[in-house]
């Protein structure tokens, strides 16, 4: 439970968070006319948001809503009602509101004019201020005292704080340095709230690379390329690593990725270098007489295959396939990129686990502590890259923001 306030206290609120699931709370609940006070660990607010929008910021995603729903697998049912009634209609609206203009690219991602997160965020902060918003940074949350009142470690020593209703915004457990470290995870388990321990999300996998291949290729982008494992099959493409694979195909398909390797199966993804060309076209243009070109400048006449799109057909073929015109033009569609293990946790552009999903009512609020919500990245739920994470973000902002509402109503 919440600690008790003094007799006559007005009813307000505590969002532990400054993340965009945080803030969206912390504007539903000002707007429904209650004071909130935002609390968090670092020295500004939305470190991570910040981050990402370095590398073009997806606010989210213009596909059909099913389709979009679908992208958060098992806990679609629990996020459909609160993505519906924020969705990236809405998303888009909440840009144009702080003067953001957006913009929807061919891959259906939508983005803000300009690419950056700098001007939306800045401009939220200043419109959150407006309403009355009062932020505490440099101050980390570090549980609840005995008597229910919330604990902080702050730079002029601890502090402990008294609300009507808490909402807990605190991240996943990836980039430590940005705010999100997953410490909070002993606190609630503590109260007895069902926690998943957390795992690496959209994250970049192991391999095993020759010292010729990666010294050579490292840091390029494979492009176009589709990928199939365990039949889902993907376009996109994927950034060769010193030790691996990144990018947005290959956190398309980590879930399932991580959940092999998990099992202890393997984690082989097919890789089709030539998606736009049929399998029949493959074989008939390598058909071609070869004369005294090296198989390397016949796969590059013949097929345009070149740099390292060629050095992963020799990486990952045998002498075998080589020799062979037509089993080289079935591995073209199909070599076998064997990963070996998810990169670490801290790496991740976002994790899975954290509060269980059943642990929370319909309101967003923890069914063992009255009082207490959640929102964001914090509870166990998945998604890929693409805005699909912000959109849940906003989406369980709100949500858990109107439950907040709701409960300082009903607490009159």
């Amino acid at each position: 439970m919440i600690g008790a306030l003094p007799p006559h206290t007005a009813p307000h609120a505590v969002v532990i968070g400054g993340g965009p699931a945080g803030l969206m709370a912390a504007e539903t609940i000002l707007d429904a006319g209650y004071p909130v006070t935002l609390y968090d660990a670092m020295p500004s607010l939305g470190r991570k948001f910040l981050m990402a929008g370095k590398s073009g910021l997806n606010i989210t995603h213009g596909e059909p809503i099913d389709r979009l729903l679908d992208r958060y697998g098992p806990a679609r049912a629990r996020l459909e009602a609160a993505i519906r009634a924020f969705g990236p209609a809405q998303i888009e609206a909440f840009a144009h509101d702080l003067g953001i203009e957006t913009f929807t690219g061919t891959s259906g991602r939508i983005f803000p004019v300009g690419f950056k997160a700098a001007p939306l965020l800045r401009g939220w902060l200043h419109r959150l201020r407006a309403k009355g918003l009062l932020v505490k940074v440099r101050h980390r949350w570090t549980g609840w005292a005995e008597d229910g009142r919330l604990c902080f470690a702050a730079p002029a020593g601890p502090v402990a704080v008294q609300a009507s209703a808490v909402l807990l915004a605190l991240g996943g457990a990836s980039w430590a340095k940005l705010g999100s470290d997953g410490r909070w995870a002993a606190a609630v388990t503590d109260r007895g709230v069902a926690t998943t321990p957390f795992a690496a999300a959209n994250c970049g996998f192991d391999t095993r690379w020759s010292e010729h291949f990666s010294g050579r290729f490292a840091g390029q982008p494979v492009k176009p390329v589709a990928l199939t494992f365990q039949g889902q099959r993907l376009r996109g493409e994927f950034v060769v690593t010193a030790g691996g694979v990144e990018g947005g195909a290959i956190y398309a398909l980590a879930a399932g990725l991580r959940q092999a390797l998990d099992a202890g199966r393997p984690a082989v993804v097919d890789l089709d270098l030539l998606p736009e060309r049929p399998a029949e076209a493959v074989a008939a243009a390598l058909s071609r007489p070869q004369g005294r070109h090296s198989l390397a400048n016949h796969l590059r006449r013949t097929l345009s295959i070149e740099g390292v799109r060629a050095g992963l057909v020799w990486e990952l073929s045998t002498a075998e396939d080589r020799q062979d015109m037509g089993r080289l033009a079935r591995r073209l569609k199909a070599l076998p990129l064997c990963l070996t293990a998810p990169r670490p946790i801290d790496e991740a552009i976002s994790t899975a686990g954290g509060i269980s999903l059943e642990a929370l009512d319909e309101r967003w609020m923890l069914r063992a502590m009255p009082g207490t919500f959640c929102a964001g990245e914090m509870i166990d739920w998945d998604a890929p890259t693409g805005g699909y994470l912000l959109t849940a973000c906003f989406a369980t902002g709100r949500a858990a923001g109107q439950g907040v509402a709701t409960w300082l109503a009903e607490s009159r």
